[in-house]
């Protein structure tokens, strides 16, 4: 399978490095190309991978390079023009989140996709939401029950790359694409607010979603932070699950007929710190069984450890290869971006009304 990379930025090299172990493994994949219009940026891809680097997608397919797939790692005000005109040579594509800038571009690819190409059927099109791929989020996904209240919190330092979008389409969309997979119910509310510190787009917000079944979720993403945090808690009827993305691993706290009547619901309220239980589990030395406290029990569920932008790009290559539907969907893809519009258009129904309009416009 003949495949190229579109951008070899901050996320693309990673691209350009897994493509090529993939090929060095012999697993099938061959790295023929990419495309870089800086000319460090080109000029240091085509060094490192032996590849020819191209300033432009059209220059590329000129080169009659007889490329089945391709990863499109562009700035996201340029996803649907390049996805488009790989698409409309007949390549499936691995697109980076989010899928497209706007819902318009977003439906005008999956038609694009399901239109086929190059005398093919359907293309593949996958968007790129790494977080599916991690190994913690594998291993309890399978086992879900009913999550009826989610936290998450996914904290950066700032870094100058992704500005040409807010917070919310460069870090909380990871979120929003696992809320949504495991919550499996329509969004009924949102509401937001959001704040710009160090560029002109929001670069701290808060969000808290309620769906059709009655599920909560609380959202919070920041790129000025002080430290790296990437955690999602939930809660289950009788159960307590803690995903760590960036260790990779699982906490489970069960609970059992002894608890105090109510417990969940003070935690959802948010009288009781969710990170509480963590340092119970902590002191409990999370060896399973009970806990120091009634009705608690902890565990640690095994995770088969594995990069998640390998096991995406072995996702993908594997659906290139059997024509079978990605594990996350293009429309899938569509849903976590409808949904990071509405909060921020929430973001900016909530800059109105409390008067902060100026401060937006001082950011710019």
């Amino acid at each position: 399978m003949r495949v190229a990379v579109a951008g070899a930025g901050a996320f693309g090299r990673n691209h350009l490095r897994v493509y090529r172990e993939l090929e060095t493994a012999g697993l099938g994949v061959s790295l023929v190309a990419a495309v870089e219009p800086d000319a460090a940026r080109g000029a240091d891809a085509a060094a490192k991978y032996g590849i020819p680097v191209y300033s432009s997608v059209d220059e590329m397919l000129s080169a009659d390079l007889r490329l089945d797939a391709a990863t499109v790692a562009v700035p996201t005000v340029q996803h649907h023009a390049v996805a488009s005109a790989l698409l409309g040579a007949g390549l499936d594509l691995l697109v980076e989140k989010p899928l497209a800038a706007s819902l318009k571009e977003a439906d005008d690819l999956i038609e694009s996709a399901d239109r086929g190409g190059r005398g093919k059927d359907k293309r593949i099109l996958q968007p790129g939401h790494l977080e599916r791929f991690n190994p913690a989020v594998l291993a309890v996904e399978p086992k879900l029950r009913r999550p009826m209240f989610f936290e998450a919190h996914r904290l950066s330092v700032f870094t100058p790359r992704a500005l040409d979008v807010d917070v919310v389409l460069d870090l909380m969309i990871h979120d929003l694409d696992i809320v949504l997979t495991f919550a499996r119910s329509p969004v009924r509310e949102v509401r937001a607010v959001g704040l710009p510190i160090l560029s002109p787009k929001v670069d701290i917000a808060n969000v808290r979603v309620e769906f059709e079944s009655g599920c909560v979720a609380n959202f919070t993403a920041s790129r000025v932070s002080t430290e790296r945090v990437r955690k999602l808690r939930f809660f289950e009827p009788r159960q307590y699950v803690s995903i760590d993305y960036a260790r990779r691993d699982l906490l489970v706290i069960g609970v059992d007929g002894r608890i105090p009547a109510g417990i969940l619901e003070a935690i959802a309220a948010g009288k009781i710190d969710t990170a509480t239980l963590e340092k119970l589990a902590a002191t409990a030395g999370m060896t399973g069984g009970s806990g120091p406290g009634p009705g608690l029990s902890f565990s640690k569920p095994p995770v088969t450890d594995g990069e998640p932008l390998r096991l995406e790009i072995e996702s993908f290559l594997d659906s290139v290869r059997t024509r079978r539907e990605p594990r996350v969907t293009a429309r899938q893809g569509r849903g976590a971006l409808a949904l990071a519009l509405e909060i921020q258009a929430a973001m900016e129904s909530h800059a109105e009304r409390a008067g902060l309009k100026d401060f937006f416009k001082a950011g710019a």
